[in-house]
């Protein structure tokens, strides 16, 4: 299974994959990227199973990037795993689309209940 990161954040990044094997999703490709532009790109170019997707970036947010893909009639599992999480946003993120939103600070625990139903 092939799961994409997109956060302008490298440490971050380093977070969700550590987090990722701590929850036992190990063995799976994983792809990283700092905005949603070359994100974008990327999915449009090779379709992941999965987008794991910050919601504030530079160049295009993870919000924006999962509007775009539906503009497109792209259809891709989307989530985000972000700071914010207020009610405003998951029902944004939720309109859009996406199918979970995790906030920050998270745990191997809340990874493996949310996205059990997404990886194989």
């Amino acid at each position: 299974m092939k799961i994409m990161i997109v956060d302008d954040s490298t440490a971050m990044r380093l977070i969700v994959k550590k987090t990722l094997r701590q929850a036992g999703f190990e063995g799976h490709e994983i792809v990283e990227f700092e905005d949603g532009s070359l994100a974008h790109g990327a999915i449009t170019r090779n379709k992941p199973d999965l987008v794991l997707s910050d919601w504030n970036m530079p160049q295009m947010t993870g919000i924006e990037l999962l509007e775009k893909l539906n503009a497109a009639g792209i259809k891709v599992k989307f989530g985000f795993v972000t700071t914010e999480a207020t009610p405003e946003m998951r029902t944004r993120a939720e309109s859009a689309g996406a199918s979970f939103l995790i906030s920050k600070p998270f745990t191997a625990e809340m990874f493996k209940e949310t996205l059990t139903p997404f990886i194989r």
